[in-house]
């Protein structure tokens, strides 16, 4: 099918039928999509083809995933990165979402759920184009600050770094404080995507977001046992 302005997507994987069977279901829904098999052939597809987003495999020939993301990062490339890899160890989703990566699936995996968050990645990352007078203002919980024009987030002055996901998570959390959000309620906003509570990248993201905005200062993100997550200043 054909389709205005189609999505451009790069997959890496050294195991062929995985990157073929990706790259043929993206063709069927009317994207664009090219294989590498390893990171130096991920890394000439990305500067030919310019992916608006890619599918990454950590564990490749020559060198690593991480790597690859490394150095599209060093060269100013900051496309959306969803990690698809059979490493489920809770180390490695918290590498892949520290270094840059937007999402983090383990094989075996369904096609139709990385699918699913590679649009929900996609709608995430493309945020920031939205016109400013449709987007919000300044959002504000104690010392930090996230402004929805400029997509600038500031704690205590200091500006924080934040990818497309963490972003999203936070103002969501900043917009409902000091309302207690289930995790439930943060994977159907932010992710656009029923895991059905099975998901642990909530939790991932938000330890992410404490070590960025909450190190060395009052805690802004609190778990509610039991309940859930909330932005709000200690003793409120």
């Amino acid at each position: 099918m054909d389709t205005p302005n189609p999505v451009r997507l790069l997959v890496v994987d050294d195991e062929p039928h995985i990157a073929d069977l990706v790259a043929t279901v993206a063709r069927y829904e009317g994207w664009l999509a090219v294989t590498a098999g390893s990171g130096a052939a991920a890394l000439s597809r990305a500067a030919e083809f310019g992916p608006d987003i890619v599918v990454l495999d950590l564990m490749l020939p020559d060198f690593g995933g991480f790597t690859v993301l490394d150095r599209l990062r060093a060269d100013g490339n900051a496309v959306p990165v969803v990690f698809l890899t059979a490493k489920d160890a809770t180390a490695d989703r918290i590498a892949g979402l520290t270094r840059g990566g937007d999402d983090y699936l383990v094989k075996p995996f369904s096609v139709e759920e990385l699918m699913a968050r590679l649009r929900a990645v996609l709608r995430r990352s493309t945020a920031a184009a939205v016109p400013a007078a449709v987007r919000g203002a300044v959002l504000t919980v104690g010392d930090l600050t996230l402004d929805e024009d400029t997509r600038e987030v500031r704690r205590g002055g200091r500006g924080a770094e934040l990818t497309p996901t963490e972003y999203e998570l936070l103002r969501y959390l900043m917009r409902r404080s000091p309302t207690v959000l289930t995790k439930s309620q943060i994977l159907d906003h932010v992710w656009e995507y029923d895991f059905g509570g099975r998901s642990n990248v909530v939790e991932l993201v938000i330890s992410h977001l404490r070590r960025k905005l909450d190190d060395g200062a009052e805690p802004l993100i609190h778990t509610v046992r039991g309940v859930g997550y909330v932005v709000r200043r200690t003793g409120r």
